[in-house]
């Protein structure tokens, strides 16, 4: 079925927002060479996206190489504690996105990172939430650090505008994919440390624009702009701290489209493997990571509301044919989902401060002054 592009983007600009992920918004000349355009069209293209859309871009930090492990929670809420459990799960001060969702159950989803040697605390948790009446159950998957899509334009005819969402054609690709996968989709051997305070704190400021000056960051960071070159060039890049670069922006549209968080089982690496390949071009995927040790992959959808049935059905045809073991979902509430940078209040000296005791402490006041106040 075609649906109707966003009416503020072209095919033109689809291709300046792969540039800017695939090459790094920081330096428009040479993504303009890239894309073969003049570097001043591309900035007046940048202005006119920026006052017409939500555009925002980021850095996605590769959190492996800075000893922190990847948590995304599927938790169910007790009917009328939402909201208090979305506030506990914030008691734990790791989060990088926790939001409301609705769907398969109600609740909230979550994504934390979590130093690599307190996962059991971690779980501990999260065991208290559900003890403490407020979630019926919550899960854990511990994920490699996700993979982003920067598809724009497959699917996206040019001279009309539409989109061509081609389940058809999806469905009797997958087979045929390859089984060989990037290293983001790859149970890493070890989660080392390899950033300082410095680092830290520059990517905090990058994630929130990755735009900014070098300069910018020294005077923040109160180091000369020679030592902040170094650790951005020796450190940042060198170290594999930073994966790539992120830009948001609603090319389904806003009003008309939603998120969605999957969690894909299978029964062999294989077709888990062929699975993952096959969305990594695909423009309705935001980001994908692999389940650790095991044949399960966490996928971050976007979708019209008019094309997800559809994208089920492809699904529940996978199941039948016995490629797809099964899968489950949720839906963002959009209106009710935050997001913050890596926690770098909790590095020092080289390593993650992971307060257990505190975290658990914080929980049981806000439980109890919860039901106070019910």
């Amino acid at each position: 079925m075609t649906i109707k592009g966003h009416e503020n983007l072209s095919f033109q600009d689809l291709k300046v927002l792969e540039g800017l992920e695939d090459y790094g918004p920081r330096n428009i000349t040479g993504v303009a060479r890239k894309l073969d355009i003049p570097a001043e069209t591309l900035r007046k293209r940048l202005k006119r996206l920026r006052s017409q859309n939500f555009l925002r871009t980021s850095v996605n930090i590769y959190h492996t190489n800075l000893g922190l492990k990847k948590a995304v929670i599927f938790a169910e809420a007790i009917p009328g504690y939402e909201d208090v459990l979305l506030d506990c799960l914030k008691q734990n001060g790791f989060w990088i996105f926790l939001g409301r969702c609705y769907g398969m159950f109600e609740g909230c989803v979550g994504i934390f990172t979590i130093p690599k040697d307190r996962s059991n605390e971690f779980e501990q948790f999260l065991d208290q939430i559900k003890r403490s009446g407020v979630a019926k159950n919550a899960e854990i998957f511990w994920s490699t650090c996700f993979h982003s899509v920067h598809s724009r334009c497959s699917w996206f005819d040019k001279q009309s505008r539409y989109w061509n969402f081609k389940w058809d054609n999806w469905f009797g690709e997958i087979k045929n994919e390859q089984t060989k996968l990037p290293y983001t989709l790859v149970d890493p051997k070890d989660f080392p440390i390899l950033g300082d305070n410095i680092d830290i704190l520059m990517l905090k400021e990058l994630e929130k624009d990755a735009t900014i000056k070098i300069a910018r960051l020294a005077e923040m960071l109160r180091i000369s702009p020679q030592l902040a070159r170094y650790h951005f060039h020796k450190h940042l890049f060198g170290n594999s701290l930073i994966e790539d670069f992120d830009v948001t922006v609603f090319h389904f549209g806003k009003e008309t489209s939603d998120f969605y968080f999957f969690i894909f089982n299978f029964d062999n690496y294989e077709k888990f493997a062929k699975f993952a390949s096959s969305l990594l071009d695909k423009p309705f995927v935001r980001a994908i990571g692999k389940i650790l040790g095991k044949n399960a992959l966490y996928g971050y959808i976007y979708l019209p509301r008019s094309e997800f049935r559809k994208f089920l059905k492809v699904l529940s045809k996978l199941v039948k044919s016995g490629f797809l073991e099964s899968y489950r979902y949720v839906i963002q509430d959009l209106e009710n989902s935050s997001r913050q940078t890596i926690p770098y209040e909790y590095f020092e000296n080289g390593s993650w401060i992971y307060n257990y005791k505190e975290h658990m402490e914080n929980l049981q006041n806000l439980v109890r002054n919860a039901r106070l106040r019910i």
